[in-house]
């Protein structure tokens, strides 16, 4: 409901971005944490991949985070 094509790639990219930059981490170390190239991950925060949910959750469990918390609407939006 409300949803615009590709809000939820961009709610997810910015959480990974925003998550990543907390815990001090390069887009190079995570992505190598979780299996895929550096520009890839960029594709991701910047909303321009589609992910599957396993990635999601790669990627929630590598930022210590539920996957929910990647899914979830910012507060401020």
């Amino acid at each position: 409901m409300g949803r615009v094509d590709g809000d939820l790639q961009q709610i997810v990219g910015r959480h990974v971005r925003r998550l990543r930059t907390e815990r001090g981490l390069s887009q190079e170390a995570l992505a190598d944490a979780v299996g895929v190239h550096r520009t890839y991950l960029g594709g991701v925060e910047r909303g321009e991949r589609n992910l599957t949910l396993r990635s999601v959750e790669r990627l929630a469990d590598r930022l210590g985070v539920p996957p929910e918390a990647l899914l979830s609407r910012p507060q401020d939006d």
